[in-house]
């Protein structure tokens, strides 16, 4: 059994890789078309986890059924996803992508109760909207009104695709390891978003400065992508969507501090209450699991004593 506890602290870490990604994104929209950067790193991170993986041997063939479940989850987790978030991030703005996305635990909570009969606890239920409030007051919308604009609806849609993508994971990993959910993915996520690239191109709208700089950024970018994904798939198998999501909230802290020692930019004191928030949110919807998971070991040292 995969205790929990590493689990929880593997998602921890994809959650801060999470929040440094957002940052590099951001950057690199400055310089290349949002389509084209979605595909380009798609493609160095499908090089990182194959020669990171391919010679670990124990890999089979998937099945007819596992490769339906794989395209399936890399058509809304990565067709779907990607490149409207950064058409999104183009058209929107991060404040706006961080409360979009953190409504995505609360979606991913109803989602399992709707397909996997999963129990709507009270703590998940509680945890979500905790860490909602949490990013509402980290981004601090000042009195103004949240204006819905066409980058928002592919905003939304990401986070949909997204959360729909997530739930193919744990039925995978009932018969696939982790490793090779990520490494089969790899392929079928480039063919899926070739032909949005190519679109891209055909209309006139790619765009890139390339220098050694973005060169770097990109490869950074890739080697988080692809151990964030590893830990992430392994996350989402073994707590589930509802609470793998919860994690979703912590990025915007992330961002908050690396902005704050990279680029000088003060934290405010309610920014800080709101990284309370989304904690608190965290710990509530996962204190289930690991109370659950403690009572399991008890129960199987008193059968074996």
């Amino acid at each position: 059994m995969i205790k929990l506890d590493r689990v929880m602290l593997g998602l921890c870490g994809v959650a801060i890789f999470w929040g440094f990604s957002y940052v590099i994104s951001g950057y690199l929209l400055q310089s290349f078309s949002p389509v084209f950067l979605s595909f380009c790193r798609m493609i160095i991170t499908s090089l990182f986890t194959l020669t990171l993986l391919f010679g670990n041997g124990g890999l089979r063939w998937p099945t007819r059924k596992e490769w339906l479940l794989l395209l399936a989850s890399s058509l809304f987790g990565l067709f779907i996803q990607q490149p409207l978030y950064y058409l999104g991030l183009q058209l929107s703005s991060v404040a706006n992508a961080s409360l979009i996305y953190a409504a995505a635990p609360l979606v991913a909570v109803l989602l399992e109760r709707v397909f996997f009969a999963v129990r709507m606890t009270g703590e998940k239920i509680a945890g979500g909207v905790l860490g909602l409030a949490g990013v509402v007051v980290i981004i601090g919308l000042h009195g103004a009104s949240f204006q819905v604009s066409l980058g928002d609806l592919f905003l939304l849609l990401a986070m949909l695709g997204m959360t729909v993508g997530m739930l193919f994971t744990p039925v995978l990993a009932r018969t696939m390891s982790n490793q090779a959910i990520n490494l089969y993915a790899c392929p079928i996520g480039i063919m899926l978003m070739a032909p949005l690239a190519a679109g891209e191109a055909a209309l006139g709208r790619t765009y890139m400065t390339f220098n050694w700089g973005t060169a770097g950024l990109f490869l950074l970018l890739g080697a988080i992508t692809m151990y964030s994904g590893l830990l992430w798939t392994k996350g989402v198998a073994s707590t589930g969507p509802g609470t793998a999501a919860m994690f979703m909230n912590i990025p915007p802290i992330i961002s908050l501090v690396a902005g704050h020692f990279i680029l000088g930019e003060p934290i405010r004191g309610v920014q800080l209450a709101g990284g309370v928030l989304v904690l608190a949110g965290v710990y509530v919807s996962s204190r289930s699991m690991l109370r659950r998971q403690s009572l399991e070991q008890g129960t199987v040292l008193a059968e074996e004593n």
